[in-house]
């Protein structure tokens, strides 16, 4: 698994089992990332301490918070979708890079890993 493949599943696994999800924001909102494809990003972290450390990368003052996974799921994520927006997950690295899924995958793959496993 690539290290972007396994931020991707670190983050679910992280926010099933604390029902959060961080962000970093401005008093103007979230950073977006424009890929070369001309997809626009809104990203996302699973914990705090990953949340901070993209908070530092990108300096500007910007500040981690956390959202319910509930709230998120309910109202960013179809707010995205309307947008246009693709979800980055657990970005790292010193240009913060990672995957992106469209906020319907992310949905999908949210509902297939809270089923229980027989």
């Amino acid at each position: 698994m690539s290290q972007s493949g396994s931020q991707v599943a670190a983050f679910f696994r992280d926010v099933r089992q604390s029902r959060i999800v961080w962000l970093v924001r401005d008093d103007d909102g979230s950073p977006t990332h424009l890929s070369q494809d001309g997809t626009r990003s809104l990203p996302f972290w699973s914990t705090s301490a990953r949340a901070q450390r993209a908070a530092k990368i990108w300096g500007s003052g910007l500040r981690v918070e956390s959202m319910p996974l509930d709230t998120w799921c309910e109202r960013v994520l179809p707010d995205a979708s309307q947008d246009g927006l693709v979800i980055g997950m657990n970005w790292s690295g010193p240009r913060l890079v990672g995957w992106s899924l469209t906020p319907v995958q992310v949905l999908n793959r949210l509902a297939a890993t809270d089923q229980p496993t027989v």
